[in-house]
């Protein structure tokens, strides 16, 4: 069991971050925001793969004021990533969205900031104060020598300090490196120094097969340290594969227990089946079932029995035949050809007992 770091808890509409609640799963759309049709069936898309939280970019007006139709038909909390111009952060917030992505060093206005912020009080919004390597104040660059862990976390709680000015304490703070060791030590630093909750990514992870990597790494060090509240998986590529990234990170964890998680065996010169094929199978028909179980799916008779025995179901494949195993018991013996039929017969059966 992971220790969590205490953290203060804030609402995102209604979905809970920090405190005890659960670690959510954000990302942003890919549509151009003023699209507002486009974006909300993304929304509903990435609803469906697991997103808790989305994000938008905001250009410009015409995306702020495209946020008013896509609020009203969002099935999640929809946060305005804005930048530089404040006026954009003051049309969203009248469009309705549950909270903003600032960085108030972008603005570079202390009047506005407090515009912005008097206005996001009185409505209640959360601010998420983001500070990325890309975006560091020069002075703190020259100060520390380059973009450094100590840096960007100075950078981000100067930004914090001048929101607490306005007594504005609906605070949630994220500092991204594309860098790890660089990330995890800016993010270190900010969680010692205040209790509020952290968001954590990488930034510019790149393509999925190197990005995944990335930020399992670096958002899952974290997590294994108690850090950490929100994470964003950030990869060239579909926004669904970055949801469903986080979740799975999440589950490796223990720090997520909804829907199917998979254990499969690599293969080896042992393996009789096509696995790999089996495996695919299974996890195409296990989509959309929320419970929380595990599911084996073991290539022979070395290693699988033992591990599908340790799984809630699971199948263990033979060169004619296999087994289905139910909490550790073989249910059944099968031809190798409908052992994906029996384990799914045995799962539904078993979640329509649960359901009576």
């Amino acid at each position: 069991m992971i220790d969590r770091r205490k953290s203060k808890k804030i609402f995102i509409g209604k979905v809970a971050v920090g405190g005890d609640a659960p670690i959510t799963v954000q990302t942003m759309t890919k549509t151009d925001t003023r699209d507002a049709k486009a974006t909300v069936n993304e929304i509903k898309r990435l609803h469906i793969a697991g997103c808790d939280i989305i994000r938008l970019a905001v250009p410009d007006m015409e995306a702020a004021k495209a946020l008013k139709e896509i609020c009203l038909n969002s099935p999640i909390p929809v946060m305005a990533d804005i930048h530089f111009d404040h006026r954009l952060a003051l049309q969203s917030i009248e469009s309705g969205v549950h909270g903003l992505r600032l960085n108030p060093g972008n603005i570079r206005s202390e009047e506005k900031i407090k515009e912005v912020i008097a206005a996001a009080k009185d409505h209640k919004i959360p601010v998420r104060v983001g500070v990325n390597a890309g975006s560091l104040d020069p002075e703190l660059k020259a100060k520390y020598g380059g973009v450094t862990g100590k840096a960007l976390a100075e950078s981000a709680l100067k930004e914090v300090a001048l929101l607490e000015k306005c007594g504005f304490d609906l605070i949630k703070i994220a500092v991204k490196s594309f860098d790890l060791a660089t990330m995890t030590e800016a993010v270190k630093i900010v969680a010692s120094s205040c209790d509020y909750p952290l968001h954590l990514g990488v930034t510019e992870s790149g393509l999925p097969e190197e990005g995944i990597v990335r930020s399992s790494i670096g958002i899952g060090s974290l997590l294994m340290q108690g850090i950490g509240d929100t994470i964003r998986v950030s990869l060239t590529g579909d926004s669904a594969e970055e949801v469903k990234t986080g979740i799975r990170i999440l589950k490796s964890l223990g720090l997520r227990s909804t829907g199917p998680t998979i254990v499969s065996c690599p293969t080896c010169g042992r393996t009789e089946i096509p696995l790999q094929k089996i495996a695919n199978q299974v996890r195409d028909r296990l989509e959309g079932i929320t419970a929380p179980i595990h599911v084996a799916v073991m290539g022979c008779v070395v290693n699988g029995p033992g591990e599908a025995e340790q799984a809630d179901f699971g199948i263990a494949g033979g060169k004619d035949s296999g087994l289905v195993f139910r909490y550790g018991k073989v249910i059944k013996t099968l031809p190798s050809n409908q052992l994906v039929d029996g384990l799914m017969e045995e799962i539904h059966k078993h979640l329509a007992q649960k359901k009576d």
